[in-house]
């Protein structure tokens, strides 16, 4: 009898014993893998730097370096196909920590953190300005997320051997309206979070190759698509590892340069400080300079003009069309030149259709002008904590409480929606076991820390750089790097002499979030062949992110709604072909939303970010840590804080709103906090709810 319970236990000794050298060699062969990648991505920068030297034109750099690098993500992707459910789902469990850490960090450090992350604490200073709140909200929120997801929640869920999210919630609770609104949360906060990413590959496959933003959207994509298509988890996870090296370089070196090139030192994290008393010296400068009032006031004149408009909007459009007409007349009866007649002419296309476009463009560039008519162009200064003073007049009082409040609300949004995030999580389910799930957290701690220590730095030097280089020059002197980004998008950039005086002011100058990393190598004089790199980088983040996501949405459409909603059976390798043709119908699908720029890229992650937190991490948890929770309190838990979270977040989307009755339009934002964290409304009372539900039907139950 007692020879039996032993026999289990010597086999299992005699496969440790084999299976250990066996992981040994696997290990030691993706080091060796690993080892000539780097070195062969370094000697590639090396060469493009060395061409640059020898002659090859900028127009060539840039199409190498997105060609290239596309091509061997792609490589890897083809070279890790598989139709194996196991391997398609999760990689086949058997992603070293420290690898899955690495593919963590590049599904991570999407194209918010490396393209939008520098730019928003450029523009917000450290807390947000009014009305937009961020700065290091961001940075502390989604890096605390990870503390949730090693402490509450990543080794729950590799101990339940699952492969999906929705699958946690059917396991859990049972029956299949769990499963099913889960999957829909997950493909709602998936898909808003994949548009951002596409909408940053198109930005910079657009600036690297010259062509236009939608065809660079569609360049892009393929290189998604050949990594994500064919062999699912177990591509994606070789291609985000060969994806996060390149980010890594492409982010470091420009901010080290930068740094030694202003303090002497690279380490700009460590550095970077003696610079915020620099740029509070000159900011103080700026804001008593005479030249700086004269922007303020031409910014107002614009208002009043834009104000006027709007108080009798058909005869001011219709003056404008004649004065449009009247100007190409006098062109052409002067024999000018084509290219100011051809000007005038997309002058006048480009003026508004009709009253009601005209209504909303004009409102649109009055609360622009009006933004652009404060002291520093609207932006904060550089290490103010709050906006307003909490020891001045009653106002600024209650800017300082709101802004606070608003900081406070984002940061308990991300950190939450980061624990619930499905494209994070399911990266956990790739390891051997569970301890190596804790490992994997911990690891992906470490790699998304070396990039996130030097954003605020970057942040910081590239504004330094612009107050003292770019300010103060001639327009007629402009760097070429202002013009070319200003034809990718306007929006992005634009510089105009509103002082006619020639020379370029800080509130002359307007820059957007999603431009700065993107532009620092020019910005701070260094070679065309960083600005390759750098965009690659960009590139590398957004890909990775974005092939993640498109996985998780193919997998909650087909394995968590198709097939448990209908009667239809399908082989394992038949579900795995049915996922692969989804994912690309929901990559074109993004593509196609991407393209009409709906938003900037934080707002867009920011949105995802709430509806993952109030869809998934309330009910998740209390599924995990308390056994009293059952199937009704799941159900309506989340079904309360989907609900909630994306009505805040309709009712004041411009666009969205006008879908909805007016009986259901509430004036006006709840405590003063921002849509961007709508979360923090769906997720304490999906909380409250689900547990409320489940004390009550528990109690009918035991009855």
């Amino acid at each position: 009898m007692t020879d039996v319970p032993m026999k289990p236990r010597r086999h299992a000794a005699i496969r440790g014993r084999v299976a250990e050298p066996v992981e040994r060699s696997y290990i030691a062969r993706l080091n060796r893998v690993m080892g000539l990648y780097v070195i062969g991505l370094l000697g590639f920068v090396g060469a493009m730097a060395w061409a640059e030297q020898r002659g090859l034109s900028r127009h060539w750099i840039g199409p190498i370096f997105l060609f290239l690098t596309v091509m061997a993500y792609a490589a890897v992707g083809v070279y890790g196909r598989t139709s194996d459910p196991a391997e398609y789902y999760v990689a086949g469990r058997r992603i070293p920590p420290i690898y899955n850490g690495m593919a963590t960090a590049a599904d991570w450090m999407s194209a918010a953190s490396f393209i939008s992350l520098s730019g928003a604490l450029y523009l917000q200073g450290f807390s947000g300005v009014p009305g937009v709140p961020g700065g290091l909200a961001y940075m502390l929120g989604w890096t605390g997320g990870f503390v949730l997801v090693a402490m509450l929640i990543a080794p729950a869920l590799r101990a339940m051997q699952l492969y999906t999210i929705p699958d946690f919630f059917q396991v859990r609770f049972g029956g299949s309206w769990p499963r099913i609104l889960a999957a829909i949360g997950a493909v709602l906060c998936s898909f808003t979070y994949v548009v951002a990413q596409i909408y940053g590959v198109g930005l910079i496959a657009s600036r690297l190759t010259g062509v236009q933003f939608e065809i660079g959207i569609m360049l892009g994509l393929g290189g998604v698509l050949l990594c994500s298509f064919l062999g699912g988890m177990r591509a994606i996870t070789w291609t985000q590892v060969a994806q996060y090296i390149v980010l890594l370089l492409a982010f470091l070196i420009p901010v080290s340069w930068l740094s030694y090139k202003q303090l002497g030192n690279p380490a700009a994290p460590l550095a970077y400080g003696q610079q915020l008393g620099k740029i509070a010296e000159r900011e103080g400068a700026l804001l008593a300079s005479d030249a700086e009032k004269q922007v303020i006031a031409a910014y107002e004149n614009r208002v009043r003009d834009y104000q006027e408009r709007l108080a009798d909007v058909p005869a001011a459009l219709e003056r404008e069309r004649r004065e449009a007409r009247e100007r190409i007349q006098q062109l052409r009866s002067r024999n000018a030149e084509v290219d100011l007649i051809v000007a005038a002419s997309r002058e006048l296309l480009a003026m508004p259709r009709d009253e009601a476009e005209a209504r909303a463009r004009w409102t649109r560039e009055l609360a622009e002008n009006q933004e652009r008519a404060r002291p520093l162009g609207g932006l904060p200064r550089h290490t103010q904590p709050f906006a307003g003073d909490p020891a001045g007049d009653e106002t600024q009082q209650a800017q300082y409480e709101l802004s606070r409040r608003n900081f406070l609300a984002l940061l308990f949004c991300l950190m939450l929606g980061t624990a619930g995030m499905p494209h994070l999580l399911m990266r956990y389910y790739t390891v051997p076991s569970v301890a190596g799930a804790r490992a994997s957290v911990a690891w992906s701690l470490v790699f998304v820390a070396l990039l996130y220590l030097s954003i605020p730095a970057l942040a910081a030097l590239v504004k330094f750089e612009m107050m003292t280089h770019l300010v103060g020059s001639r327009f007629d002197a402009l760097p070429g790097w202002i013009a070319q980004w200003a034809r990718v998008d306007p929006s992005l950039l634009s510089v105009h002499d509103m002082n006619g005086d020639g020379i370029v002011q800080f509130g002359e100058v307007h820059l957007g979030a999603d431009l700065l990393v993107l532009a620092t190598p020019e910005i701070g004089g260094l070679p065309y062949v960083v600005s390759g790199l750098v965009a690659a980088g960009g590139l590398a983040a957004a890909l990775s992110t974005a092939d993640g996501l498109l996985l998780t949405i193919s997998n909650a459409l087909v394995r968590d709604l198709y097939f448990q909603s209908t009667r239809h059976r399908a082989s394992p390798e038949q579900r795995v072909i049915l996922t692969k043709f989804t994912l690309l119908t929901v990559a074109l699908a993004a593509a196609f939303v991407a393209a009409l720029k709906p938003s900037e890229i934080l707002p867009l992650v920011a949105a995802s970010f709430s509806i993952a937190a109030a869809t998934f991490v309330p009910t998740m948890v209390l599924g995990i840590y308390w056994r009293r929770t059952t199937r009704a309190g799941a159900v309506t838990g989340m079904l309360v804080g989907l609900g909630v979270t994306v009505y805040y977040l309709v009712i004041h989307n411009t666009a969205l709103r006008a879908l909805l009755p007016q009986s259901m339009l509430v004036p006006g934002l709840w405590w003063g906090i921002e849509p961007i964290s709508a979360g923090v409304f769906g997720a304490p009372l999906s909380f409250v709810t689900t547990w409320a539900v489940s004390l009550l039907t528990r109690s009918r139950v035991s009855r």
